[in-house]
């Protein structure tokens, strides 16, 4: 039994069972998709485009309704299909953040914090915000005078103003290059780990993955075809045969006096072991190479 299946005697946590008939660019498909999660982790939903994804976090915030299925937070229901009940999407505990902000265009970056801000609580929690996202500067700018980044720091901040059970991202930061990308992740999890924020997130990015998540759901055509940690997904076991390949550190971690190196190399990971000397100037995001000689492979940096 794994660590996943181990989480269903474990309370409180998140357990969700969807089906429903949906519409995709090849026809009628059948969702149907049933997991659990545990409070204060990242559970990642990856595959193709049309598979679902978006899908699953409407219904978990009641913006779609399931033809048939459950979802339970803890020790509430919020839908079950037998019984019929079916929380409002205004009463669930949900933060919502879309690839494109949804900021509101006329008001400034404090005022779209405050429009989330429930009357009889405390406006403590913005100063908060601003702070840990470092938005003061940007307090009295309206949307259209900030960067992608800047307006993808205000979106999660909004999200989070109600202090919500559950934060649902939907690629998110898949439109901020690189650099900006690392930052928002960054971000991300110092937000998860002070308000213990349950995620659901959206990536096509495996080292975005690899990052954050702490599982995995892996979606196609509607069907959860894998789940487990980035590591049991999408790791390979060995390198065999002679051969050159190019990739990314996308994790390093120490295995006693050497380093177990994973290198996303197209849609795969590959586990390298590596020395210090070999890792000099090398770190999560360097491309590299795989270089197999005499079936022991080894990495180099890319500027080798």
């Amino acid at each position: 039994m794994d660590q996943w299946q181990e989480l269903q005697y474990l309370e409180p946590m998140i357990r969700w069972h969807f089906k429903k008939r949906l519409h995709s660019a090849q026809g009628i498909m059948e969702l149907d998709v049933k997991s659990l999660a545990l409070p204060g982790t990242i559970t990642g939903l990856f595959g193709p485009s049309g598979s679902g994804k978006t899908s699953i976090l409407r219904m978990m915030a009641g913006l779609m309704t399931p033809d048939e299925g459950h979802l339970q937070v803890d020790d509430t229901v919020w839908y079950d299909s037998n019984s019929q009940k079916n929380t409002s999407p205004q009463h669930r505990s949900v933060g919502f953040v879309f690839q494109d902000y949804a900021l509101f265009p006329h008001l400034k970056v404090q005022e779209n914090l405050l429009f989330g801000l429930p009357k009889e609580d405390s406006p403590k929690i913005i100063d908060e915000l601003m702070q840990m996202m470092d938005l003061h500067s940007l307090a009295d700018r309206y949307p259209r005078q900030l960067s992608g980044g800047q307006q993808q720091r205000v979106a999660l901040a909004r999200a989070i103003v109600r202090k919500p059970r559950i934060l649902l991202l939907d690629e998110p930061l898949a439109a901020l290059d690189a650099s900006m990308r690392q930052t928002l992740q960054d971000y991300l999890i110092r937000l998860k780990d002070t308000y213990n924020l349950t995620i659901f997130l959206v990536s096509h990015d495996l080292p975005e993955l690899f990052k954050l998540a702490q599982q995995v759901c892996v979606i196609e055509q509607g069907q959860l075809i894998r789940q487990g940690s980035p590591a049991e997904l999408f790791s390979s076991e060995t390198v065999s045969g002679r051969y050159r390949a190019q990739g990314t550190i996308v994790q390093i971690r120490p295995t006693g006096v050497l380093f177990l190196v994973d290198v996303l190399v197209g849609s795969e990971v590959v586990n390298v072991l590596a020395t210090s000397e070999d890792l000099l100037g090398l770190q999560v995001g360097s491309p590299v190479l795989i270089i197999s000689k005499a079936f022991n492979p080894f990495i180099v940096g890319m500027n080798v």
